[in-house]
């Protein structure tokens, strides 16, 4: 079975005892790709995921500014964003958006980066992974307003809304990605979602280090359990397991053009 863990925080602290042993048993448990995030710990240092990527074949990398650290970016970080972009395993631009549970900047700012952020991608022809909580609204009125007139792809990561929330998500063209969130028993909501996003448009992921699927909740998560969050979601779908891996797989090769990739 192959698998690709298209969300992961590899360069977290977490794995700083283990990355290795971690990255290696993803391998044998069928991970073929990851795509390592690389908002890290905020600017200055963009550049998380590139190291990652870097030191290994089968990982990309993305660069952005994640909501928490909107208050750190400047003009220089988007001037170095938009430098990085050009890195050939760089496959999308993020996880940007709102986070309004945690307000570790203040929202105007979030607002503000997330715009310039995904300018930036339209500018440089990238797919945005967005992240998103207790911002629903506010961030399906930006993508709407900033970012659907690209016609460009996205990906909304660990997707954890309900099936009306992934119809309009889909309206705006872009893939759902589904996390650990999707196993728990009572995600109804966005298990009803997984029925029905088309095959030709889901994806899946870890987020590790969070979000550990069952039967591995309450653990640190890693790229090796995403063949549980598969498993959860061919059940749900009345498919093969084989075939839905293979779906999200493929789905991930055509919106990243990892590792085939060209250099810009």
């Amino acid at each position: 079975m192959r698998l690709v863990d298209s969300h992961c925080h590899l360069d977290d602290e977490q794995f700083d005892a283990d990355r290795e042993e971690v990255i290696e048993r993803a391998r044998e448990a069928g991970v073929e790709q990851m795509l390592a995030i690389g908002t890290g710990k905020g600017p200055p240092d963009l550049e998380a995921g590139i190291r990652l990527a870097d030191a290994y074949e089968f990982i990309g990398a993305t660069v952005g500014v994640h909501p928490h650290d909107a208050a750190k970016a400047d003009q220089g970080t988007m001037a170095a964003l938009r430098e990085l972009l050009r890195h050939e395993k760089v496959a999308a631009v993020g996880e940007v958006g709102l986070d309004y549970h945690y307000d570790f900047s203040p929202r105007e700012v979030q607002r503000r980066v997330f715009v310039e952020q995904l300018e930036i991608a339209a500018e440089a022809r990238l797919p945005v992974i967005i992240h998103t909580r207790e911002a629903w609204e506010d961030t399906m009125e930006l993508l709407e307003r900033h970012w659907a007139p690209s016609g460009l792809p996205g990906i909304l990561h660990c997707f954890s809304e309900g099936p009306e929330e992934a119809r309009r998500v889909l309206d705006l063209g872009f893939f759902v990605s589904f996390a650990g969130v999707v196993t728990f028993p009572k995600a109804v909501r966005v298990q009803e979602a997984a029925r029905m996003v088309p095959s030709d448009r889901l994806l899946i992921e870890t987020d590790c280090p969070y979000l550990a699927p069952v039967p591995k909740r309450g653990k640190r998560n890693e790229p090796a359990y995403v063949a549980y969050t598969a498993a959860k979601m061919a059940e749900l779908r009345g498919r093969p397991v084989e075939e839905v891996a293979e779906a999200a797989a493929e789905n991930f090769r055509r919106l990243c053009l990892l590792p085939e990739r060209t250099t810009r």
